[in-house]
């Protein structure tokens, strides 16, 4: 039995792109599968000759045009450069625009709340039912311990935790989110300055006791400090959009076999 699949060749207003071009171009698309890789290798390919075939129809002279880097750009690379800058406009973003977005948008130009975290870790695989409960139970132990005695903490810590920061007396120092797993970040967040988490805390790792330390609040960002990355952000989601639109009308203009262009997605050239 043949396990080739076998594929509808890729034509662009008459041109077939050759699978073995199709094939040297898959190593640029990570993928799930070989099969979406293949398919994003021939949406490149295929919008790549929809803009080179338009440079030739408007005699596109691109001169000799260098990348971010300062190198020579390949002929074709050149073409589709030279027909970009000329054909879909850069935008450019003002103040008061990117003022705008800051005012809609202040929670991401906040800085995270931080919290010193001092943990003990007993370690048990999940997958280990037996050596995982008995594991939440030295974990229930310790926290009796400590609520009758917080200053053992440390000590407790070098003595049965299985984490490095033993060493450290359990102390991780500050920790913001999304710097641990889940399960640690949710129980250490809902505990106030100085509290210990009553309940083991159950992580892929293990199960910890949990002690919250200083706490940091976030702060507001000023405009002035991120204006400039506002308007970066502006102009590129612009320039997307303008693109998608360029490609869009390219794309109606011209047949397309074998592949699907998602242009009204956005663009995909690489």
């Amino acid at each position: 039995m043949d396990d080739v699949m076998e594929r509808a060749p890729v034509i662009v207003g008459g041109v077939e792109i050759a699978e073995s071009a199709i094939a040297a171009e898959v190593q640029n698309h990570p993928a799930p599968d070989a099969e979406a890789a293949w398919n994003a290798a021939a949406e490149a390919l295929a919008i790549r000759q929809l803009l080179l075939a338009e440079a030739d129809r408007l005699e596109i002279d691109p001169g000799e045009r260098c990348d971010a880097e300062g190198r020579r750009l390949a002929d074709d690379d050149a073409r589709i450069d030279a027909l970009l800058s000329q054909e879909v406009a850069v935008p450019v973003a003002n103040e008061g625009e990117a003022r705008r977005f800051y005012d809609q948008h202040r929670e991401r130009f906040a800085s995270e709340p931080l919290v010193e975290a001092e943990h003990i870790l007993f370690s048990a695989s999940p997958d280990d039912e037996f050596n995982y409960s008995l594991a939440v139970g030295d974990a229930r132990m310790a926290i009796r311990e400590l609520e009758k005695d917080p200053a053992c903490f440390a000590e407790l810590a070098k003595a049965k935790s299985a984490c490095p920061s033993k060493e450290q007396g359990g102390n991780l120092g500050q920790i913001g989110k999304g710097q641990t797993v889940a399960e640690f970040e949710r129980a250490l967040f809902a505990l106030s300055e100085g509290e210990l988490c009553r309940n083991p805390v159950k992580s892929p790792f293990g199960v910890h006791v949990i002690r919250a330390g200083r706490r940091v609040e976030g702060r507001q960002l000023p405009f002035e400090m991120v204006e400039a990355s506002i308007r970066e952000y502006l102009e590129e989601a612009s320039y997307r959009k303008a693109m998608a639109q360029y490609l869009s009308i390219l794309g109606s203009q011209t047949s397309i076999e074998g592949v699907e262009l998602p242009i009204a997605d956005g663009p995909l050239v690489q």
